[in-house]
């Protein structure tokens, strides 16, 4: 249904309107891999995801009485903003439809575009359902945010890019959820750079491309919270399905842990925003580096993140890396046990977060305090070495 030249054709299309996104080395993900890593910034995309290629080539092609009618959409936020913004280039009304939940700045991002936002349900499908209603009622054209062939071969166009810059890859590591960019960019690659195995990668909370393979035909997998949102999809499209089932080697899923320290990763060491679902492929990475052969490119598919999810990510993230350590030590309860237990605590290095000093219990004896800290540390091995160096000090220490 889509091939090399359609692909071409919306990358033609294209020239102009979606960027050309840099191709950014990896010091410390090669370092792991032994090889050289590579990532593909679709965050720096305009509308901060790739969803602008598919939607606008999407878009484009409709005829003038059906651009009269407008569009509707629905999205949890990336998709909304493709097709907000496309809409708004090609001088079209556009109506998208979002979970209740979305994260506020999705939401204001794609008001901004121009487009009629409505809140809706508690999840995509709910707004998938509005969407598709809202449709049959107004006449509008309901814009599908993967199952289209002119949505994959905009998508696609993200592949032919890494074809040009990098072409001796071996390894391509796309996130996904509908389908879309992993097909895409797969059918691009097998033409180009058929040496490169191409892997798709989704959140193990949200499996539905496993289920869906297993089956041979897109099933839908139960629902659960992900904080990738953005890949968070219950039903692959049939589109999709048909191509990535042909092109795409392996398809693996990534825990929330997985997920949250891939994204910490980022901002530590790559200096990139990214969003969860963006970074699934760099969780993988991170997860089993010795499976891939390099060099390898991670297409980060995008960086719309809620400053408060960003927020929880970075915790879950730091103590998902063994960069928290929270215990409970019992001390004799007299005067300077506490000063002598921080200070030591202090020259292991720590920075305490929080402290909470407890006399009242049925498993304390007379005399003695539980102390309950929340701390810092360098990492896993820094974490042992507390550990170890407030048990020799002579203290009872028990993991919270």
């Amino acid at each position: 249904m889509v091939g090399l030249d359609d692909i071409r054709e919306a990358a033609a299309l294209l020239d102009g309107i979606a960027r050309r996104t840099p191709m950014a080395h990896s010091r410390a993900l090669s370092e792991a891999v032994g090889g050289r890593v590579e990532l593909k910034c679709e965050n720096l995309q305009r509308t901060g995801s790739f969803k602008i290629r598919g939607a606008y080539v999407r878009l484009h092609g409709l005829s003038k009485a059906e651009r009269k009618d407008g569009v509707v959409a629905a999205s949890a936020g990336n998709h909304a903003q493709g097709v907000a913004l496309a809409a708004q280039l090609l001088g079209m009304h556009a109506t998208v439809f979002m979970p209740s939940g979305a994260a506020l700045p999705k939401v204001a991002a794609t008001r901004g575009y121009g487009a009629d936002v409505r809140l809706v349900g508690a999840g995509l499908m709910d707004a998938m359902a509005a969407a598709e209603e809202f449709a049959e009622r107004s006449g509008a054209h309901f814009i599908h945010p993967f199952d289209h062939p002119d949505v994959v071969a905009g998508q696609g166009t993200v592949g032919l890019e890494i074809a040009e810059q990098a072409p001796d890859a071996r390894t391509v590591l796309v996130p996904t959820g509908g389908g879309g960019l992993a097909a895409g960019v797969a059918v691009a690659l097998r033409a180009l750079v058929p040496t490169a195995r191409v892997i798709a990668v989704q959140a193990a909370e949200m499996p539905a491309w496993l289920a869906s393979l297993a089956a041979g035909q897109p099933v839908t997998a139960p629902t659960r919270p992900t904080i990738a949102d953005g890949i968070a999809v219950a039903q692959p499209g049939h589109v999709p399905f048909e191509l990535l089932a042909t092109h795409v080697d392996e398809v693996l899923t990534v825990s929330e842990d997985s997920l949250s320290r891939a994204l910490l990763h980022c901002l530590e060491r790559a200096k990139l925003v990214v969003e969860p679902a963006g970074a699934a492929g760099i969780a993988a990475l991170l997860d089993e580096p010795e499976r891939f052969e390099p060099p390898v490119v991670c297409v980060i598919s995008g960086g719309n993140v809620d400053p408060l999810l960003m927020l929880h990510v970075i915790q879950h993230g730091m103590a998902a890396a063994g960069r928290y350590l929270s215990t409970r030590v019992r001390l004799v309860d007299r005067p300077g046990a506490l000063a002598n237990l921080l200070t030591l605590i202090g020259d292991l290095g720590c920075n305490v977060l929080d402290v909470e000093h407890t006399r009242i219990s049925g498993a304390l004896a007379l005399g003695e305090v539980d102390v309950a800290l929340r701390m810092e540390t360098r990492g896993p091995r820094h974490r042992v070495e507390v550990i170890d160096a407030l048990r020799a000090a002579g203290h009872q220490v028990h993991l919270a």
